[in-house]
């Protein structure tokens, strides 16, 4: 549940101008509440608590946007294919500012992997970064975006165009191959989604 510590009329104030419908809050401590697709934000006197199942659909509002971040990707199978789940993790000199994790049905790891990706990158995109500093420890994926490696898969041929399509909207970008430990926390997320399901 993401906490924004903010000033609450100039948050308002933002999510009105995305086009957010704002009610008043329900309680005396609540100063407004806010709902767009599965979550909900309500204002306190100098925060702003997200709820629900996607809370980014509010806190990428919420948040200031621009800047740079750092993008960590995971996915994986437990059988290849089979049951897959992806973990992603947006970071900032500020700490950890978003994270996700889910299962996407069967897929290889490959599959899985770029699917992370993709989740990555939409999430960064939605919170408004100009610059991501994006990384994995799948080196195929890396290198076939970076067109070092190319593919003869038709799905993950397009899984790379969607990639390219998305790393367009940012003003500068880098895609580094990690080790695992350094992806940890992506890596943790992704299974946690499968032990989950």
């Amino acid at each position: 549940m993401p906490v924004i510590e903010c000033d609450v009329e100039a948050a308002r104030e933002r999510l009105e101008g995305a086009g957010v419908s704002v009610e008043a809050g329900n309680t005396d401590h609540e100063r407004w509440r806010a709902s767009r697709g599965g979550a909900t934000a309500v204002a306190y006197d100098d925060k702003v608590v997200v709820q629900g199942d996607t809370p980014r659909d509010l806190e990428a509002v919420l948040r200031d946007g621009g800047g740079r971040a750092h993008v960590y990707f995971d996915g994986g199978a437990r059988g290849n294919p089979g049951p897959a789940g992806i973990g992603w993790v947006i970071v900032t000199s500020e700490g950890i500012v978003a994270e996700g994790k889910e299962t996407i049905g069967r897929a290889t790891n490959n599959q899985a992997e770029y699917e992370a990706l993709i989740t990555a990158l939409e999430a960064a995109r939605d919170y408004g970064y100009d610059e991501v500093d994006v990384r994995g420890d799948s080196e195929l994926i890396v290198k076939q975006v970076r067109g070092e490696y190319n593919t003869n898969d038709p799905e993950l041929r397009e899984k790379r165009v969607t990639v390219h399509e998305l790393l367009a909207n940012f003003d500068e970008w880098s895609l580094e191959h990690v080790p695992r430990e350094v992806n940890d926390r992506a890596d943790r997320l992704a299974n946690e989604a499968l032990d989950e399901r």
